[in-house]
């Protein structure tokens, strides 16, 4: 979902104090070999994290499982193998993606979806660190790290009895909250730039998409914003990304966007290199100061100079405004 920097942990976007304190909790994690418990709303970028912890220190390979799609009777047979002739069908003996992480890292996605006889077995490779494939009577030794995410309140699901006490308490040994994008809206611009540069470079984006963009609570989190890019990419009508091209979610959300453009520069976004739309000649690699005082000159414009209302109008103090101009060297 996100990307691998320089200097960064493998995936993750964003100079924001929550994600530069997962990025330190990553390195930590490498180290170890306890069970991680990620949580966080869909979207937020869970398998990502899972996967920088896994490249902290790259021992085996990463396997996820989708607990979600682990449904009917052969689960068991998907997780620890079978041997041949364990049930009608069985004409070979397979491996499970348990024997398939062993050496390396298990990535239990959506473990709240875990059906309740699977988690006991889940306990017992926690504890015991071996497993038992369907029909066979051996047990087998593995040395896996599991990694477990899920959305779900697992606390909850267990005075509900939708979840183990017991295996909750295996897995909370190391708990990683991973933050709602809307909690960390001065990343947007470096996910832009991102994802951008992922699905199409050669595309430029107007100060109002921006401002849109900047606007907007991003429900589905990181996905949304990911998506939303690649949507623009594939429908736009020119060179510039403009509002038409966001999706309708986003568009009705252009409104009151210098407030916020203003308070992720002063957050320090600004070190985004978003390519933005400009009066002809353009400079190469426009910055995101340059939307700010695009929008600060239009606020001008329109209060016919009164500095003061310009202020109230983009929603910070009059000091900040005239910092701002001696900034820009704007005079009026």
């Amino acid at each position: 979902m996100e990307r691998t920097g320089a200097g960064c942990s493998p995936g993750l976007v964003g100079q924001s104090p929550q994600i530069c304190q997962i990025r330190r909790l990553i390195e930590k994690l490498g180290r170890s070999r306890a069970p991680v418990l990620l949580l966080g709303e869909s979207g937020t970028g869970k398998e990502v994290v899972a996967r920088a912890i896994h490249a902290a220190n790259p021992c085996g390979d990463f396997v996820p499982i989708d607990c979600g799609a682990l449904v009917g009777p052969l689960v068991e047979s998907e997780l620890f193998g079978h041997t041949r002739g364990a049930f009608t069908g069985a004409a070979e003996a397979k491996r499970g993606l348990i024997e398939v992480a062993d050496g390396g890292t298990a990535f239990f996605d959506e473990i709240g979806d875990l059906p309740l006889d699977m988690q006991v077995k889940l306990l017992r490779l926690l504890q015991e660190h071996e497993f038992r494939p369907v029909g066979s009577l051996k047990q087998h030794k593995v040395d896996i790290r599991v990694i477990a995410a899920t959305h779900h309140d697992l606390a909850r699901d267990v005075t509900r009895g939708a979840f183990r006490q017991d295996l909750y308490y295996r897995l909370n040994i190391v708990t990683v909250r991973l933050p709602v994008l809307r909690d960390r809206m001065t990343d947007i611009p470096e996910l832009i730039e991102h994802f951008m540069r992922r699905f199409d470079r050669r595309y430029d984006l107007a100060p109002e998409t921006l401002a849109a963009m900047l606007s907007y609570d991003w429900p589905g989190n990181v996905r949304e914003l990911q998506n939303a890019i690649e949507r623009m990419v594939a429908i736009n009508s020119g060179p510039v990304l403009t509002v038409a091209d966001l999706p309708s979610s986003l568009q009705n959300r252009q409104a009151a966007s210098a407030p916020v453009l203003a308070s992720v520069v002063a957050a320090g976004a600004e070190t985004a290199h978003l390519p933005v739309m400009h009066a002809p000649p353009r400079p190469a690699g426009l910055f995101l100061p340059a939307i700010e005082k695009e929008t600060i000159l239009k606020a001008l414009e329109e209060t016919h100079g009164d500095r003061a209302k310009a202020a109230h109008m983009l929603g910070i103090g009059r000091t900040t405004l005239y910092r701002k101009l001696k900034e820009y060297k704007i005079e009026n």
